[in-house]
């Protein structure tokens, strides 16, 4: 680019997507006078999605601002928690994020979750369809135009990634209620009901069942429960009492 000189300083939160140079306060970028405020962050390494604020000489503006030589703009990070209006709060993952996809179900957040790569745009656009905020690692696939909502996956450690979901978006939490293979919900289940199903030990050892009401998998206290359980009790001490935003 070839044409207004502006000064951009970037949130310490944003200095995963920027290079060195440019995370230790405002530097000088050079646009071409044409394109948005926007598309010149996104230029720079920021997804949208990442972006809280914008502003200009001390004012916020919208991302379609067209940058003017001179101009000194901050780009600040989310809030936490980030508000999702328009729908109820539900989440698509990639085929990158399926421990935290099971995770967030075990705690009773709708999480759907694509297990084989069907492609950038077919997730971009059933995240449009479904107006779903999608969890993704990609930086590209978070910079799609017909994207709902999304969210970067700022770790690669699932117990991190499961921390950073829930302190952006503040989901209401409801441990057991949803199924961890196909995101269903559950259903208490009686012996009887399930029995077919179960192989002789099982049937033997436990009374207390749950099934999916979608893809028929049937749930008890086996012998993961305890590693579950920490799971969940992590989450709810420290999460439990947000309210959900959507």
């Amino acid at each position: 680019m070839n044409g207004p000189e502006i000064l951009v300083g970037f949130a310490p939160e944003l200095g995963v997507f920027v290079p060195q140079e440019r995370r230790g306060g405002p530097t000088r970028a050079v646009t071409d006078g044409a394109s948005t405020l926007g598309h010149v962050v996104e230029s720079l390494g920021v997804p949208l999605t990442e972006v809280g604020a914008l502003v200009v000489d001390g004012r916020e503006v919208a991302a379609g601002h067209i940058p003017a030589a001179g101009e000194s703009v901050r780009v600040r990070a989310v809030h936490r928690p980030q508000p999702v209006p328009g729908a109820p709060l539900r989440f698509l993952l990639d085929v990158h994020l399926g421990t935290l996809a099971r995770r967030l179900r075990l705690l009773g957040v709708d999480a759907a979750y694509e297990s084989t790569d069907i492609g950038d745009p077919a997730l971009a656009a059933r995240s449009a369809a479904e107006r779903r905020v999608l969890l993704s690692r990609d930086r590209g696939l978070l910079r799609r135009r017909e994207l709902w909502a999304g969210a970067y996956v700022y770790s690669d450690r699932p117990e991190e990634q499961l921390r950073d979901v829930l302190g952006r978006f503040a989901p209401r939490l409801r441990p057991w209620t949803r199924c961890t293979g196909c995101n269903g919900t559950l259903r208490a289940a009686t012996k009887e009901e399930v029995a077919d199903v179960l192989e002789g030990g099982t049937r033997g050892t436990y009374d207390v069942f749950a099934q999916c009401g979608e893809c028929s998998r049937v749930y008890w206290r086996g012998a993961h429960h305890d590693r579950l359980e920490a799971i969940v009790a992590g989450a709810m001490e420290e999460f439990g009492g947000a309210q959900a935003l959507a």
